[in-house]
């Protein structure tokens, strides 16, 4: 099976641009893939945030829960080679973690033989107050060098509100047009991309189900900031379309980072993921890279990230492996 870096079919280019208007120009996906040397080869790997609430349980009480170096040593003993340590789960968020803590760090996934893949904040570029935008601008300016200090080449940031209030981008942009919101966020990425390449981290845009919710969204979005240095974090859980696997496979060739979820819609009612197709499209896509897993509780009260983290390594090791 030969592995292929081209862009997508027109076919399939046809069908995805039907899922958004932004997308009926082709100028509007005229983003160029990332060019790779050699053929397709990913690996599974883990994003911290698959462990939040016992992350979180350590936070308030470290005699609780798990912390990041727990995490790691969970990576070690199930043989993952990468883990995108969540910026939110370091002691001090959203201040810089001391250099003592990073140097820690660094030190104790090496040992591990484990690499540091990517880390991530909590921001907001759909808002319409401009100082909060200007804020989370900051603060991933910030823990770009962090990134840089931990060694990890990726940084996540959101396009959308993380807040339950408001809801949703139209809220939090108080129902400004789609266009102007999408220029406010190009705006504040291409400042974050900026940075990132004065310190060699790619600033990685998730679709997180909100204001990007297709490829096609996530593509204009890209194109707007225009950055070589700002790219797309793919979570395989967040495209709201008719057909996600498109929107998935429009996304591979431009891929910098991603996040591997158990089901198509990131909850219990949504489709279960195909791992055996999802693996064919990464391949096919030319993708070279970790891929991390990231679990969610998605509501459930008995929810134990390790099992589940493992049920899914596992199914894409083996997918990846029947392509061999």
């Amino acid at each position: 099976m030969k592995p292929t870096n081209k862009a997508f079919t027109r076919r399939t280019f046809l069908r995805l641009a039907a899922l958004t208007p932004l997308a009926a120009a082709s100028s509007s996906l005229a983003i160029a893939p990332i060019a790779r040397t050699g053929g397709a080869s990913f690996t599974p790997t883990l994003n911290a945030y698959s462990f939040f609430e016992q992350l979180n349980a350590n936070l308030a009480n470290t005699s609780k829960g798990i912390d990041l170096f727990g995490v790691v040593d969970f990576c070690a003993k199930h043989d993952i080679e990468a883990v995108d340590l969540t910026g939110y789960f370091f002691p001090g968020y959203p201040k810089a973690p001391a250099d003592s803590y990073v140097n820690r760090m660094k030190r104790y996934v090496h040992d591990r033989g484990i690499v540091i893949s990517g880390t991530g904040v909590k921001n907001d570029f759909a808002t319409a107050d401009k100082a909060v935008r200007a804020e989370g601008v900051e603060l991933t300016k910030v823990w770009i060098e962090v990134a840089a200090r931990l060694g990890a080449p990726v940084i996540r940031v959101f396009a959308g509100p993380q807040t339950k209030n408001p809801k949703d981008w139209q809220s939090a942009a108080s129902n400004a047009k789609r266009e102007d919101v999408e220029g406010w966020m190009a705006e504040a990425l291409h400042a974050c991309a900026e940075h990132g390449e004065k310190f060699g981290v790619i600033v990685a845009v998730q679709n997180h189900g909100d204001f990007i919710s297709t490829g096609p969204e996530h593509l204009s979005l890209l194109q707007r900031v225009d950055h070589s240095w700002c790219g797309p974090l793919v979570d395989t859980g967040k495209y709201f379309s008719d057909d996600p696997y498109a929107d998935i496979t429009m996304m591979v060739p431009h891929a910098v980072n991603w996040q591997i979820k158990e089901t198509l819609g990131s909850s219990l009612k949504s489709p279960q993921i195909d791992f055996e197709r999802l693996a064919k499209i990464i391949h096919d896509g030319g993708y070279r890279g970790f891929v991390p897993i990231e679990t969610l509780a998605m509501g459930r009260k008995d929810y134990d990230p390790a099992p589940e983290v493992v049920k899914v390594l596992v199914a894409m090791r083996e997918a990846i492996s029947r392509l061999k």
